[in-house]
């Protein structure tokens, strides 16, 4: 199977881009008729095929990965950024098995969310419908093309990805087994679009030249895309700008318990949007608690950054700074503070917190409950670490991100999250009077 991006040329120039972007984007508006549509069966069919060409062209998509590994390489890419772009057999498989589980998700199209009957005898129900055509943008992460193409088809909408051009070989190779798994199930091949140029102009395109044909933007990378997707849009956007999650160990925490959450919460993946940035301890369990959880950290590899206190528990903390409060680090740096109580860390958490995910650890049920009650963030969790800010880990088969929004959608984007309902009237001849 060759991949897209050598496949097809990519335009030049920023008349052949907006033309080249027109055409994707009738392409997707005549999909999206046809997905909205479309049988439950035959979108499984989809998925299920799309995954079973991923396991049979694992080799070439490791054979694409590895030249944008040494592309990003050669470019000076940090380690966050590698990591994020790399894939091995396990992560591989881990993608076919999402578009399996997102084929085993209950179809929300066509869903009754609601009911009534009015004194008139008008019969009234709420019904899920898809949104329409959904551009997402991203950058290193090649998985989205498979969660996001498989998490749209699901829904019932058509997809335009335009995937960063660190992982443009990576990207091209998946979205080619979702064509083959669409064209399987006799669905169109344009429901799941791949941009076919890394050009900046397609990206213009989508965010302010598209609007007859994209119902709804999102963005998944760095705070400088989200920002810029989120300032220059005409059309509406579903994302988050950053990931700044905390970690609070209470008075009442068990110490081992404490030290597995706040060392996974940092360390299993130190660039995803639900690593731990900032661990905050209570300051009546210092004696025991502080010193454990700081070495841990250090002993894994951790730069901690510390207040006084933390400092003082161990030479090795570096100061921190203001910033380092706010600071969504995607790399293994910590930030600790001690204050006191459950109150100091919510407001810790209100005053420099990104609204993601934050994360208590006590024995205490009534404090926990205090914490989740009233830290306003669109995850929220107790004994837990923050690396479960996942739409696979809720059962959702997949994500196309954390929402930080408050309204539409928040927390995990998943596939009911990627709907719209209208009104269903039935009536027997009322009038209004």
């Amino acid at each position: 199977m060759s991949s897209a991006v050598t496949s097809i040329p990519s335009p030049t120039g920023a008349s052949a881009v907006h033309e080249l972007m027109l055409g994707i984007g009738r392409a997707a508006v005549g999909a999206a008729e046809v997905l909205a549509l479309a049988s439950t069966d035959s979108k499984n069919r989809a998925l299920n095929a799309a995954a079973s060409a991923l396991r049979a062209q694992a080799g070439t998509i490791l054979a694409d990965n590895a030249a944008d590994m040494r592309d990003a390489q050669a470019a000076g890419a940090g380690a966050p950024l590698l990591d994020r772009l790399k894939l091995d057999a396990r992560r591989i498989e881990a993608i076919a098995r999402g578009l399996e589980e997102v084929a085993a998700l209950p179809d929300p199209i066509g869903s009754v969310m609601a009911s009534w009957e009015r004194p008139n005898g008008l019969q009234i129900a709420r019904v899920r419908v898809p949104l329409g055509v959904i551009g997402i943008i991203y950058e290193s992460r090649p998985n989205v093309t498979a969660d996001a193409g498989a998490l749209c088809l699901k829904s019932g909408n058509a997809a335009i990805l335009r995937a960063g051009s660190e992982s443009r070989r990576s990207s091209a190779a998946i979205h080619a087994c979702l064509v083959q798994g669409l064209q399987a199930a006799g669905l169109p091949a344009t429901a799941v679009q791949l941009v076919p140029t890394s050009d900046r102009a397609a990206v213009g395109e989508m965010l302010a030249g598209m609007r007859e044909f994209i119902d709804v933007l999102v963005p998944r990378g760095g705070k400088s895309l989200v920002a810029r997707v989120q300032a220059e849009a005409r059309v509406p956007v579903i994302g988050h700008l950053e990931g700044n999650c905390h970690v609070y160990v209470d008075r009442d925490a068990e110490l081992a318990m404490a030290r597995r959450i706040v060392l996974n919460a940092k360390m299993r993946r130190t660039g995803i949007c639900g690593a731990a940035e900032t661990l905050l301890i209570d300051r009546a369990c210092i004696g025991t608690h502080l010193g454990p959880l700081i070495a841990d950290l250090l002993a894994a590899g951790c730069e901690v950054r510390g207040d006084l206190e933390s400092q003082a528990s161990d030479v090795r903390v570096r100061p921190a700074s203001e910033s380092d409060w706010s600071t969504e680090y995607l790399d293994a740096i910590i930030a600790v503070r001690v204050l006191d109580g459950v109150d100091e860390a919510i407001a810790h958490i209100a005053r420099y917190g990104s609204a993601h995910t934050d994360a208590i650890v006590t024995a205490n049920q009534a404090t926990a409950e205090r914490f989740l009650a009233r830290v306003d963030s669109a995850i929220v969790l107790h004994n837990a670490s923050t690396q479960f800010a996942d739409g696979g880990e809720f059962g959702m088969g997949a994500e196309i991100g954390i929402s930080t929004d408050r309204f539409h959608a928040r927390g995990p984007v998943g596939v009911e999250q990627l709907t719209s309902y209208n009104y269903r009237v039935r009536g027997a001849g009322q009038i209004r009077p």
